[in-house]
This record gives structure tokens, sequence and C-alpha cells, in this order.
């Protein structure tokens, strides 16, 4: 078995410098990816305070208190005298408001689509924070891949110092020959420099969103290959373009409201004066209703403008979906794209490099070839290998961002 189906095993995707390294597999790290979570926690403190809100949306308002004297004469013989006017009295009493019926519940359908709309919000912050956490495993995974390719391949090199050595000692090789296996071991170990600072800023990724300090990813890599046409069918749910269609409710809602504007409210209210005993006491009821008289001037315009609002988040959410169909077809292609690049690099030069250096070995043994030679199709090979590795990394990606990004989630 060649290098690259040895990384499986899990020994070696957690290297000896981990001492507290905390193992999560790329499931594990979606499920724990929404725990905890300040967002995720937020989103829920807004559903919770919009659903108590909406409980309240369509009961009448509050009655009013009044109370203050009536009919008190300032001029007069009887001037400033509040037992001189048989009807000035203290009145005390109360004034109670109904809406219409269309008003009330206008006020229930915005407080629910508000609640609609704060669900919808949630569930597309659970879903960027599996995508981010996904693709953080990812490639904390394929760091950890390469990271261990690159080690390999030096020690590899290493083991050919001495042979060096020997070489230029018997005078078989030349001097400056040796040298060159100093210049490989320096390509590599910057590649591994580079891979390790990549390794640690996917760490520092993965532990944003799960509760794991040095995060090593652990456990097989999500398939490489998709299956587009059940993707395709979940853009009408994507968690997108559920936050643009509570907005549609929200405006539609209201529309609702302003419309209810056109119907007249009612009032009703009872109160009792108090008056100088010798003319007794008094009970007054009254009724009001709104008249919407002038409903071109006043009604009707705030009608239009919440109308061409709600045509405006209809419009939007089309435009989204059209956005959400054109990115999607985009990231497919792209999808496919690295897909036959990493395929056509393992299947086809991976093969070729690893006959090259059998065959280059095989001619330093016999004699027919330099250290230089070996040197140079192993330091290729290891590469190579490092390129596939990237290639499939790519691959991965673009496969996991595919059905985390266009998958149906529930509210």
């Amino acid at each position: 078995m060649h290098r690259l189906g040895r990384w499986l095993m899990p020994g070696l995707l957690i290297s000896g410098s981990a001492a507290v390294a905390q193992p999560v597999s790329y499931e594990d790290a979606l499920q724990l990816a929404l725990r905890e979570q300040p967002a995720v926690q937020a989103g829920e403190a807004r559903i919770e305070s919009r659903r108590e809100s909406a409980e309240a949306a369509d009961e009448l308002p509050d009655p009013r208190l009044m109370a203050g004297i009536t009919n008190f004469p300032i001029t007069g013989p009887v001037a400033f005298d509040p037992t001189g006017e048989m009807m000035t009295m203290f009145e005390v009493g109360v004034e109670q408001e109904i809406p219409n019926l269309a008003r009330r519940r206008a006020l229930a359908g915005i407080a629910q689509s508000d609640v609609s709309y704060a669900r919808a919000e949630l569930a597309h912050s659970e879903h960027m924070i599996r995508l981010a956490a996904g693709q953080a495993w990812v490639a904390l995974a394929y760091a950890q891949r390469r990271l261990v390719l690159a080690e390999e391949t030096l020690e590899e090199l290493r083991e050919l110092v001495p042979v060096a050595r020997s070489a230029v000692a018997s005078g078989s090789a030349r001097p400056a020959q040796s040298l060159e296996i100093r210049r490989a071991l320096l390509d590599i170990e910057d590649a591994r420099t580079r891979i390790e600072a990549e390794r640690e800023a996917a760490q520092a990724r993965l532990a944003r969103y799960i509760p794991a300090g040095d995060p090593v990813a652990e456990g097989a890599v999500p398939s490489p290959d998709v299956d587009a046409a059940p993707l395709r069918a979940t853009l009408e749910h994507n968690p997108e373009l559920l936050v643009a269609g509570a907005a549609v409710e929200q405006a539609e809602a209201a529309v609702n409201l302003a419309r209810a504007d056109k119907r007249p409210d009612f009032g009703v209210s009872a109160s009792v004066g108090l008056r100088d005993p010798n003319y007794g006491q008094m009970v007054s009821v009254m009724g009001t209703m709104t008249l919407p008289l002038w409903a071109g001037r006043r009604q009707q315009p705030r009608i239009g403008a919440a109308e061409a609002e709600a045509m405006a988040a209809r419009s939007e959410r089309e435009d989204r979906l059209r956005e959400l169909t054109a990115q999607f077809e985009a990231d497919i292609a792209a999808w496919r794209s690295a897909h036959r690049q990493w395929q056509r690099a393992r299947d086809e030069l991976l093969p070729l490099a690893h006959d090259r250096a059998d065959l280059e070995i095989a001619s330093f043994a016999a004699g027919r070839a330099e250290l230089t030679d070996v040197v140079e199709v192993k330091t290729a090979l290891a590469l190579l290998e490092l390129d596939i590795l990237e290639r499939e990394q790519a691959t991965v990606e673009a496969a996991t961002k595919l059905r985390l990004t266009y998958t149906e989630h529930s509210q």
C-alpha cells in the first residue's frame, strides 16, 4: 500500500505533540457546532421574545381612566364656587378603545410574521455555522494528512544522507552532489512549514464552533461525490430563501394592517358625575366611531406604499432564487472541475511518477544512475502526492459545500 492509503489509520492523524488533542469526527463537528453557540442562543431568545409579543398582539388596548371637574363656573355670580352651579361635578370614568376586527387580525398577522422571520433567521444562522464548521473540519483533516506525507518524505530523504556521504567518501559521487539532498530536504521542510500553518489555521476555525481547544480531525472524510439532482430540488427550501420568504410574509401582513385603516374603529366610555347632594349624581355613557371620510388622501396612499413594499419583497425573493440557482450551477461546475483534475492526477500522473521513481532507484542500484537522480524523483514524487492531496481536498471541500449549502433544513 502506498502512502496515500495509510492516512485512514487513526494513529497517523494525531501527532505526538498534540498531548491534549481532542479528536472529533466530521459528523460530531457538525452536531457540536450548534451547541452553546451565541448566535444560536440569540436566535432562540429572539424567537421566544417575539412569540411572547404575538400572544398579546390582538388584545384590546388598555382601558383609560378619566377624572376631572366638568362645568366649573369661572364667571358670573357663582364664579369659582364648586357648589354654586347645579351642573358642576367631579367626574370619574373609564374609556375603552375597540379597534376594528380587521385591524386586530392584521396586528396578530404581523406578530406571527415576526416570529416566522426570527425562525428563518435562526435556521440561516445554524445553516452558516454548519457550513463553516464542516469546511474547517475538512481543511484540518487534509492538513493533517499532508503533514504526515511531508514527515514521511523527510524521513526517506534523510535515509539517503549516509548514502551520499559514503558515495563521496568512496569517490563515486562528487561532493557537490551531496548538496542536492539538503536542497530537497529544504524544499520539503518549506512545504511542511506551510502545511503546519494551514493546520493551525484550520484548528482555530474549527475551535470557533466546537468546544475543543485543540481539535484533531478523526475518522473518514466526507464523500467527494455529489448527486446534483436532489440538491437542485431543495433550492426553494434553502435557508436564505426562507429568510426572503419570511420578509414577504411580513410585508403582506403590513398590507393587511394598512387596509384595516379604511374600516372604522370604535370606543366606549362610562363615567359617574359627583355633584352637590342637593342636585343628585349623574351617569354618562358614550360611544365613539372613527370616520375614514378622506381615504383617498389618508388611508389609500399608505395602502399603496405597503403594497409596493410587498411587491418589492416578492421581487427580492425571486431575485435571490435566481442568484441561488446560478450560484448552485457555478458550484457544481467548480466541483466537477476539481473532481476531474484530482482523478486525472491520481489515476494517470501518480502511476507514472511511481514507475519513474522505481526505474531510477533500480538504475541507481545497478550503477547506471546518479544519486541526484534518485533524490530528484523522490522529491518530485512527494510534491506530486502533496499536490494530489490538495486536489482531493479541493474536491471534498467543493462537495461538502454543495451538500451543506444546498440542503433543506427543517424549521
